[in-house]
C-alpha cells in the first residue's frame, strides 16, 4: 500500500519471513533452553519436559509458572513481542520478545501454547503450513477436538496456574534420518546434558534461593558444575566486583584440580582430556542462567597450562545493550570497560592454573606424598631432580657395589640434564599423555613386581621394608592407582612376613 511518493508500507511476505527465521541457529537443545528460560521468567519452580517419538512425534514443556490471560498468550505469541530496550524484571530471563516462537518453530512447523491463568485455559497455535496456504500471520485457537488431543494437557489441566509449550512436526529433525525416533532420542541425550549445565546454578539451591526442577520424561536433571566446587581440591580465587554504568559486574575465578586428582564421571563433568583445554576461560551467567562460555575473548591466548583455570563472570540483564547478547542467548561479547577490568584479573588467574598444572611430582608442594621428581627454583629458573630419598632409587642405590655408586649417580645427573622439557611439553599440548604402565603388563602385575624388587633390594632391613609396605599408598606411582595399591599392599606384606619368619 502507497502512502505517499517517499513512504511505502512493506510489509514482510508471512511466510517467507517465517522460513527464513527458522535457519537463524539453533539447535535442538538450545532451543528447548529457549523456552525454559520463559518458565523461569514466569516465576516456574517445576519444570516437565515430555517428549514421545511414536505415533504423532511431540516435544511438550509444561510449568507452574504464573501462567497466560487469553490477552497475555495471544501477545506472546506475537513476534516480537516485547521490545529490547526497555527494562525488565531482574530475574527475566528474555530479551528480544522472539524467543518463544522463533526457538520453537526452528525445530517444528506446529507450535502450540496453552496456559491456565485464574483457572481459565487459553490456547493459541503457529502453523506454518497455514500460514504459507494463507499467505499470512494466521495465528489459530484450538478446537474442542484438537485441545483433547494436545499431549500433556492432562498434566497442565491438572494444575492452578502454569503453560504448556508443544513442539509437533519435526521436518528438519526427521531430515536425512533413517528413524524419527532414534534422532529424537539423540536429540534428547544432548539436551539433558546441554540443560544440566547451563542451568546448573538454578538446579542448585543457591544463597537462600530454592533449586529449580527440570524433569525429562519424569526422570529430573541433575546440575552439571563446571567447577566443580565440591572438590575438595578447587581452588576458589577471591572475587572481584567491576562496576559499570552504575551496576556491578561480579568475578569469581576457579582453578580445577589436576587431572590426576580427579575421578572418571569429574573428568566427564569438566569437558575429558579434550574439553579441559577447550573449556577453560570466562563462564558468562545472565540472572545465573549460562549464555557463553569457554572463551578468554582474546584476553590472553588458551593454552595447555592454563586449561584448569574457569572464571565465573555474573552480569544483570541490565547490561544486555553493553554484551552485543544474540537472540539465541547463546554468546556474549564483554564492553570495553569489563574487558579492561578482565584483562587486571586474568593473568593473575592464569598463573595460578600454571603452578597447580606445572607442580604436579615435585616435593614442592610440602605434601606428605613421596615423589619420584623434587621441582627446584635455582638462579630465577626452574630445574628437576630425581628425588634421591624416593625407594626405587635409594633401594637400587643400597645394592650397587660401592665402586659403581658414582656411575649411578652420574646416571641420574645425565636423566636430569637431559629432561625432555620441550617434547613433554608438546605432547601434553596435544593431549598425548604419556603411558606409565608397559603396554605388555598389567597395572597390578607391574606395581607388584615393583614393590616386590624394592623389597629385595631392602634385604634384612626390616624396619625400611616395613615403613615401605606401610606408606605405599603414598609414594609414586603407587599413589596413582588407590583402587590397586591396598590389594598391593596386603600381598607384599604377605611377602615380607614369609621372609622375616623364614
Amino acid at each position: 500500500m502507497i502512502s505517499s511518493d517517499f513512504e511505502i508500507l512493506l510489509p514482510p511476505k508471512a511466510a517467507v519471513l517465517l522460513e527464513s527465521m527458522r535457519a537463524i541457529g539453533y539447535s535442538f537443545e538450545t532451543a528447548l533452553a529457549d523456552i525454559i528460560d520463559n518458565s523461569i521468567s514466569a516465576e516456574a519452580t517445576n519444570v516437565q519436559v515430555g517428549f514421545s517419538p511414536y505415533d504423532v512425534p511431540y516435544v511438550a514443556v509444561i510449568d507452574n509458572g504464573t501462567g497466560m490471560s487469553a490477552e497475555q498468550l495471544v501477545c506472546a505469541m506475537r513476534h516480537g513481542s516485547q521490545d529490547p530496550k526497555i527494562k525488565r524484571s531482574g530475574k527475566d530471563l528474555g530479551r528480544f520478545g522472539l524467543g518463544l516462537k522463533t526457538a520453537s518453530l526452528s525445530q517444528c512447523r506446529c507450535l502450540t501454547v496453552a496456559s491456565i491463568q485464574r483457572g481459565s485455559l487459553n490456547a493459541r497455535r503457529w502453523d506454518l503450513d497455514l500460514v504459507e496456504q494463507r499467505g499470512d500471520w494466521i495465528l489459530t485457537g484450538l478446537r474442542s477436538q484438537e485441545l483433547s488431543t494436545l499431549p500433556c494437557l492432562d498434566v497442565l489441566k491438572s494444575q492452578q496456574h502454569g503453560t504448556l509449550v508443544v513442539w509437533q512436526r519435526f521436518d528438519r529433525l526427521a531430515a536425512g534420518e533413517s528413524s524419527i525416533e532414534v534422532a529424537l532420542g539423540e536429540r534428547i541425550d544432548r539436551a539433558r546434558e546441554h540443560l544440566a549445565l547451563v542451568f546448573h546454578r538454578l538446579l542448585s539451591s543457591e544463597k537462600g534461593v530454592c533449586a529449580l526442577t527440570i524433569c525429562i520424561n519424569n526422570n529430573p536433571v541433575d546440575p552439571l558444575d563446571p567447577f566443580l566446587i565440591s572438590h575438595r581440591a578447587t581452588q576458589a580465587l577471591p572475587e572481584e566486583r567491576l562496576e559499570i554504568e552504575g551496576q556491578l559486574v561480579r568475578v569469581a575465578p576457579y582453578i580445577l584440580p589436576h587431572i590426576s586428582k580427579l575421578s572418571p564421571e569429574q573428568l566427564r563433568i569438566a569437558g575429558g582430556e579434550d574439553g579441559l583445554r577447550r573449556k577453560q576461560g570466562f563462564y558468562i551467567y545472565r540472572n545465573r542462567r549460562l549464555i557463553s562460555w569457554g572463551s578468554w575473548f582474546r584476553l590472553i591466548r588458551p593454552q595447555e597450562m592454563t586449561k584448569l583455570a574457569r572464571v565465573l563472570v555474573d552480569i544483570p540483564n541490565s547490561l544486555d545493550h553493553l554484551w552485543t547478547l544474540d537472540i539465541k542467548k547463546s554468546t556474549a561479547f564483554p564492553p570495553e570497560a569489563i574487558r579492561t577490568g578482565l584483562r587486571l584479573i586474568v593473568e593473575r588467574i592464569a598463573e595460578t592454573s600454571r603452578r597447580v598444572y606445572t607442580f604436579r611430582g615435585r616435593r614442592a608442594n610440602d605434601d606428605e606424598m613421596v615423589h619420584c621428581w623434587d621441582r627446584k627454583l635455582v638462579r630465577g629458573g626452574v630445574s628437576y631432580f630425581v628425588n634421591r630419598e624416593h625407594p626405587v632409587v635409594s633401594a637400587l642405590g643400597s645394592v650397587i657395589p660401592e665402586e659403581h655408586v658414582p656411575l649411578f649417580e652420574r646416571l641420574l645427573q645425565t636423566i636430569e640434564g637431559t629432561f625432555p622439557f620441550d617434547s613433554l611439553y608438546a605432547d601434553m599440548a596435544s593431549e598425548r599423555r604419556p603411558e606409565t604402565v608397559p603396554d605388555n603388563e598389567s597395572v597390578n602385575e607391574y606395581l607388584y613386581e615393583l614393590g616386590a624388587r624394592i623389597l629385595d633390594a631392602l634385604g634384612t632391613n626390616e624396619e625400611a621394608a616395613s615403613r615401605f609396605v606401610r606408606n605405599l599408598a603414598s609414594i609414586e606411582p603407587f599413589c596413582r592407582y588407590p583402587a590397586e595399591v591396598t590389594k598391593i599392599a596386603e600381598k607384599l606384606q604377605h611377602v615380607h612376613r614369609e621372609r622375616t619368619t623364614h
